[in-house]
């Protein structure tokens, strides 16, 4: 077979920061830490320090979220390795696309267990586990609702959205999901492969009761032999360890004056504006709510809500419900 490799910037697919990214140009190199190749990745290792006791919480809620799941001695290990201090992570994370909605929702992860693979030869002394990372708290449901099949669109309607289709959509229940699984198995036909899919989908959707738990269960079916690690970061002890940075967006607006810069130092060079930071970073979460938290003179907002907080309530709650708060990406 004859294989015929094209640049980057010859397909007309990438924009002129990302072909000067990947060709390592010097005037990027102040934008990012290491350049991804094996040989960075020793000191990005060196770099990385966890404390025993967050490796614990960590390890505590993986076995919690996993306990209604069985799932393969391979992950199992794979949990249990995060204790350990020369235990690092290679993480990809995604949206709770329909069935796994596009193609690229599957390459992520195989990349991303490749490159575990990959680490872990190339540097023996350590161990590397490949993590997906769910974006439960993600709220656009339309984005998610769908896939397609030869050609054909199908699409998730839930029976009622005026409830909480807002809201973060790993809380979603699986109501509604009996017609596309109707839908799918006539599409796909009567093949033994065939009815392995509609199987895995019934399994998936029909037998659970939220779309975070119906995502986990289709990911760790596909790649559970693996040893892939599915985080929900959904997750109150987790989000405990992250309340501190929380704060600190709020009080500060940290992330805010770090990206303007940024964005502003990149459009100097030449690369225009990437993104146009938020003064907060930070989202509001309730049922059926995930809102963004706007400061207006000294009083927080939930937007679109009736929901207000002074800055001492809002740290208050932050400290006793750090689950009702939800990073922005």
């Amino acid at each position: 077979m004859s294989v015929k490799h094209i640049p980057y910037k010859n397909t007309g697919y990438y924009s002129k920061l990302i072909c000067d990214y990947l060709e390592q140009k010097e005037e990027l190199k102040s934008f990012y830490g290491y350049f991804p190749n094996l040989e960075n990745f020793k000191k990005q290792i060196a770099d990385k320090k966890f404390s025993t006791e967050n490796r614990a919480t960590l390890v505590k809620a993986l076995h919690r979220q996993y306990q209604n799941l069985n799932s393969s001695d391979e992950v199992t290990q794979a949990i249990n390795l995060l204790s350990e201090p020369q235990t690092f992570t290679v993480t990809t994370g995604h949206q709770l696309n329909l069935f796994t909605g596009p193609l690229y929702f599957l390459y992520k992860i195989i990349s991303t267990i490749n490159l575990a693979k990959k680490l872990k030869a190339a540097y023996p002394e350590q161990d590397f586990v490949p993590v997906y990372w769910m974006a439960t708290e993600d709220h656009d449901f339309e984005e998610i609702n769908y896939f397609r099949i030869h050609g054909k669109k199908i699409q998730w309607n839930r029976p009622d959205t005026t409830d909480n289709d807002s809201g973060a959509v790993g809380q979603l229940n699986t109501e509604g999901l009996e017609q596309i699984y109707e839908l799918i198995c006539a599409e796909f036909g009567n093949t033994n492969a065939a009815r392995d899919l509609c199987k895995l989908f019934e399994d998936a959707y029909l037998k659970h009761n939220t779309l975070t738990e119906a995502t986990r269960y289709l990911a760790n079916d596909l790649f559970a032999a693996y040893g892939l690690v599915i985080v929900d970061g959904d997750d109150a002890d987790l989000k405990r360890i992250f309340a501190p940075y929380m704060q600190n967006e709020l009080v500060s607006q940290t992330a805010f004056d770090a990206v303007q810069t940024q964005a502003e130092k990149l459009e100097e060079a030449g690369y225009g504006v990437q993104v146009n930071p938020r003064e907060i970073n930070l989202f509001y979460l309730a049922e059926g709510i995930r809102e963004r938290i706007i400061e207006k003179e000294g009083r927080y907002f939930v937007n679109d809500t009736d929901i207000a907080f002074s800055k001492d309530e809002l740290l208050e709650a932050l400290a006793e419900r750090p689950e009702a708060f939800s990073p922005n990406v």
